[in-house]
C-alpha cells in the first residue's frame, strides 16, 4: 500500500474522530505544513483522539510519518447539507449539472465528475463563485476501474471523505434489433450498468471507514435510474435492460450495505425533454427515435416530442427540480433503502 492509499484510509477516520456527525473536512498534503501534532502510522489514532479531547480550535494540522500532512477543519452547520461531501457523476451537463448545483446550494461540498473535464471545471468554478462553497472537478471515465478508483481517492484526499454518491452518468443508444450493433449494446451496458457496480465498490470504502469511527453515521448512494428501469422501452432495449439491472443492483447493494449505515436508493425520472439527452440536434433521443421509427406517425422531431408529452398524465416532461426534490427526500429520510422512486408525472405507476 503506497502513502496515498494510506492517506485515503486515514483521512475519513480523522474526519469522524474530530467531528462524529461529519461536519468536518480533511485536506491531505505531501508538502510540509505547520502542525501541532507529529505522530506515526502506529499511534496516530490514539494521539489524535487524545488531542481532540483537549482541543477547542476549529482546525488541527498533524503530520503522520511516512504518510503526509493532514489539516482537519470543522465546517459550519447552517444549511441542510453543510459539512457533507458529495460526488455527482456526469455533472458537466443535463440532470447531473442541476443535481450538483442543488447539493451545493444546500451546503454540500461537491465533486463534479465527468469525461468532459473542461465542462466540469467551468461548472465547478461557477458553483464556487455562486455559493461560496469549495467544489472540485475530476475527469472520470466511470466505465474504467482505475479512473473510478482515482476519482474516489482524489475526493477523499481533497475533502476528507464521502457522504453522498450520485450515480448519474449515463448514455443511450436506441435502435431495433436489426439496427443495434454489439459495439453500441456493450457501450450502453458498460456505462449504465457495469459502471454503477464499479462506482459503488469504491465509493463505499470511505463510507465504511466513517461508520467505523461514528456508529450513528449514515451515508447515501443514489442511482439516477429511469422510468425505463421500471417498464420496457420499445427499440431502446439496451438502455432499458441496463436500467432494469440497475434496480437489481440497487436492491442488492441496499441489503449488503445496510449494516454500514449506507442507504442505497434509485430515482427513476421521466423524460427530461428539455435536456441534452433528448434535445441535442445531432444525437438527441428525439432525433434517434425519429430515425428508429419509435413513433411511426411522427414526421418531425416536434412530432416525437408531442407524442412523448401526450404520454404523461401531468402533461409535461420531467424537470431538474422534480429530481432534486426526490434526492432531498432520499437523503433526509433515514428509514428507507433499496427503493426505486418514480418521478414520472404519473406516466409510470408502481403496483
Amino acid at each position: 500500500m503506497n502513502h496515498l492509499q494510506q492517506a485515503a484510509e486515514i483521512a475519513p477516520a480523522l474526519r469522524m474522530i474530530y467531528a462524529p456527525h461529519g461536519n468536518a473536512t480533511v485536506q491531505f498534503s505531501e508538502n510540509k505544513v505547520e502542525t501541532i501534532l507529529h505522530t506515526d502510522k502506529t499511534s496516530w489514532k490514539k494521539d489524535f483522539t487524545a488531542l481532540c479531547a483537549k482541543q477547542t480550535a476549529d482546525s488541527i494540522s498533524l503530520h503522520i510519518e511516512e504518510v503526509g500532512y493532514f489539516t482537519v477543519e470543522r465546517t459550519a452547520a447552517d444549511l441542510p447539507l453543510s459539512g457533507k461531501i458529495a460526488i455527482v457523476t456526469g455533472s458537466a451537463q443535463g440532470f447531473g449539472a442541476h443535481i450538483a448545483e442543488h447539493l451545493c446550494s444546500r451546503g454540500a461540498r461537491v465533486v463534479l465528475a465527468d469525461m468532459n473535464y473542461d465542462g466540469v471545471c467551468q461548472r465547478a468554478e461557477h458553483l464556487t463563485k455562486t455559493y461560496g462553497i469549495p467544489t472540485f472537478p475530476v475527469q472520470t471515465n466511470v466505465s474504467d476501474e482505475r479512473s473510478v478508483c482515482e476519482m474516489i481517492q482524489k475526493t477523499v484526499l481533497f475533502f476528507g471523505g464521502l457522504d453522498i454518491f450520485v450515480n448519474n452518468a449515463g448514455i443511450v443508444r436506441a435502435g431495433s434489433l436489426e439496427e443495434m450493433t454489439l459495439e453500441n449494446f456493450s457501450l450502453v451496458t458498460s456505462v449504465d450498468y457495469t459502471a454503477y457496480f464499479l462506482c459503488v465498490k469504491y465509493a463505499t470504502e470511505p463510507m465504511k471507514i466513517q461508520r467505523l469511527y461514528a456508529p450513528d453515521y449514515m451515508a447515501d448512494i443514489i442511482e439516477i435510474n429511469s422510468k425505463s428501469g421500471l417498464e420496457g422501452s420499445n427499440k431502446n432495449f439496451a438502455y432499458a435492460g441496463a436500467k432494469f439491472g440497475g434496480i437489481g443492483l440497487t436492491q442488492s447493494f441496499a441489503l449488503e450495505l445496510a449494516p454500514y449505515g449506507i442507504k442505497v436508493n434509485a430515482v427513476c425520472p421521466g423524460n427530461f425533454l428539455d435536456g441534452p439527452l433528448w434535445s441535442d440536434p445531432d444525437r438527441g433521443l428525439f432525433v434517434q427515435y425519429l430515425h428508429a421509427g419509435k413513433i411511426p406517425e411522427a414526421k418531425t422531431v416536434a412530432d416525437v416530442r408531442a407524442a412523448y408529452e401526450a404520454k404523461v398524465p401531468l402533461g409535461r416532461g420531467c424537470r431538474p427540480e422534480d429530481v432534486n426534490r426526490a434526492i432531498s427526500y432520499i437523503i433526509e429520510q433515514k428509514y428507507e433503502t433499496g427503493q426505486a422512486l418514480p418521478v414520472t408525472g404519473g406516466q409510470t405507476m408502481l403496483n
